[in-house]
């Protein structure tokens, strides 16, 4: 924002494009905003979109934020300023004469080089998730609660297990399930639409997944037959494209990376273009058995065409999962 511009100004103008985003997110249509046709009539969503651009908005909101999803200019200058703190980070040689010194965060939590990473722009949106209005998960029901009080009793008393079914879906590299593997993350963020007659594809490049999604309105298969991406289904409404996924396997990694699914989980993608390069994307997680109230995300997605979709090699040079599980089976 230019500092010429008085500040009420554009606080006003910062509200105004949050509360556009979340209205796209629940309209039939895109605004004013008609996207073109494939040859067969229906709107053209193809191309790479990329969530990069998001990478630096929390899930969650701070509880002092109440329903404000806009960051204040302040708080915008401070997610700037850690923005740039972090891509110089990025940026640092190594010191061989020194090797003792970490590069960045080698070694930690997510273990790639820090040039690895895909940082985006800073954005002003507070939060990915919009509903509830809070931008705060709802609670886990009675019975998740207790099965995650279950689980963490059957691990070692002196750190995390070395069970199998005690790493998730995303530690396995097997996949992060429908919802994490089209978040915005550190890295892999390529999303890319393809269409044709009757089914459009959503390919995720986060663990190399891959949707082919039937518009025909087919029912869907069988309860007994489950998956981790589940089975999705998609309709327009008008040119929004809208997917609803059931029948997922119940497995840590499926509904958010640490909790599992239950039968009743019910996950609906909106997919709406609002310009010649943005789309309007939402995805609502209505799972009774696990959380108490359904909840919602929203973002914008970028598109972008040259970006790279580059295979997720995730056990390459990887030793610690393999070691710790025959290290575990050896004891």
């Amino acid at each position: 924002m230019p500092t010429f511009v008085p500040k009420v100004i554009a606080a006003v103008l910062a509200a105004s494009c949050v509360i556009g985003l979340v209205a796209v997110a629940y309209a039939q249509g895109s605004g004013s905003y008609r996207p073109p046709r494939t040859p067969w009539g229906d709107p053209d969503l193809q191309g790479k979109w990329p969530a990069s651009n998001m990478g630096a908005v929390p899930l969650q909101r701070p509880e002092s934020f109440g329903t404000r999803n806009v960051l204040t200019d302040a708080e915008f200058a401070q997610r700037q300023a850690q923005a740039a703190k972090q891509l110089a980070q990025d940026h640092e040689d190594f010191d061989f004469a020194n090797p003792s010194v970490p590069f960045g965060q080698v070694g930690g939590g997510q273990s790639p080089p820090q040039h690895w990473f895909e940082r985006g722009e800073p954005q002003r949106q507070a939060s990915l998730l919009v509903d509830p209005p809070n931008g705060r998960l709802p609670a886990l029901t009675a019975a998740a609660q207790k099965r995650e009080a279950d689980r963490r009793a059957g691990r070692e008393p002196s750190g995390p297990s070395w069970l199998d079914a005690d790493f998730t879906l995303y530690e396995r590299c097997i996949t992060r399930g429908l919802v994490g593997s089209i978040l915005p993350g550190g890295y892999n963020n390529g999303n890319e639409i393809v269409q044709s007659p009757g089914y459009v594809t959503i390919v995720n490049e986060m663990i190399h997944e891959s949707r082919i999604v039937p518009l025909d309105g087919r029912a869907h298969v069988a309860p007994v037959l489950r998956s981790y991406l589940g089975d999705s289904r998609g309709r327009w409404d008008g040119d929004t494209l809208v997917v609803e996924t059931t029948n997922f396997v119940d497995r840590r990694g499926v509904g958010l990376n640490a909790t599992g699914a239950s039968e009743a989980l019910k996950i609906t993608e909106r997919f709406g273009r609002t310009s010649a390069t943005t789309m309007s994307y939402s995805i609502t997680i209505d799972d009774s058995n696990m959380w108490v109230a359904p909840f919602t995300l929203q973002y914008t997605l970028n598109r972008e065409d040259g970006y790279g979709m580059f295979e997720y090699a995730c056990h390459e040079g990887n030793y610690a999962l393999p070691n710790i599980l025959r290290g575990a089976r050896g004891n």
